[in-house]
């Protein structure tokens, strides 16, 4: 098995694309997903960040106000960093015990969504291949203000956070322009997985850890008999 890591900018579209790989049946990880498990209520995760913040960050239900941490922690480094220590790690084991969940239910690869994948560059390590989903950069300001309801000035500032599109492309093995319709998004994401489905590179995996298992195997076998021909 190996991974495909899916990434891009704020309001690109990761989601959608995301999406369509479920669709078509493919093993898929969402980074807010388990952002979102990992801060759920009782959660040790949980517990450490209202330590920290406060319960101003709590809803009334005791879940996370997204919304508001964001506005606390955006202007704040250290706040910030203090946010991604809480987070990141925890969000990182997370997915890593779902990439090898799959691993051995035989899947022979999985898209894992990784927002802020070249701006940690803590997963890297891990992606076979590398998808970048980009659109038009009016289109990705109007997304954003519209799904978080910011003003453009605010957008402009979120945006310029993270490493520009294009550097992010320059390190991607497939991109996918969501500037379209769906319709397109979905023709580009599909000719990615027949692609994919080609790779041998999972052939190469298996047989790599077949051998492995097969040497322990026989090595604990020739040790063992040789203890018995010292016994007898």
């Amino acid at each position: 098995m190996f991974i495909v890591g899916l990434t891009g900018g704020l309001a690109t579209g990761k989601s959608t694309v995301l999406a369509i790989f479920r669709e078509n049946g493919i093993a898929v990880i969402d980074a807010d997903e388990v952002a979102r498990k990992i801060l759920e209520p009782g959660t040790k995760g949980w517990k450490e960040l209202r330590e920290y913040f406060g319960d101003g960050v709590l809803g009334p239900d005791g879940r996370v106000n997204r919304a508001k941490l964001g506005e606390i922690v955006f202007d704040d480094i250290e706040k910030r960093r203090k946010l991604n220590a809480i987070t990141h790690p925890r969000i990182q084991k997370t997915m890593m015990r779902m990439a090898i969940r799959y691993f051995f239910s035989g899947h022979r690869y999985i898209v894992m969504e990784v927002p802020l994948l070249f701006e940690t560059g803590k997963m890297l390590t891990f992606m076979h291949k590398i998808i970048t989903v980009v659109c038009e950069s009016h289109q990705q300001l109007e997304r954003l203000c519209k799904r978080s309801d910011f003003s453009v000035t605010v957008a402009k500032k979120r945006i310029d956070t993270q490493i520009p599109l294009e550097h992010k492309v320059a390190k991607s093995h497939f991109v996918i322009d969501n500037s379209g319709d769906f319709a397109h998004t979905r023709h580009q994401t599909e000719n990615i997985i027949r692609m994919l489905r080609r790779s041998k590179f999972t052939w190469y995996f298996r047989a790599i850890i077949l051998i492995m298992g097969l040497s322990v195997i026989f090595g604990i076998a020739h040790i063992t008999s040789n203890l018995l021909e010292d016994k007898y």
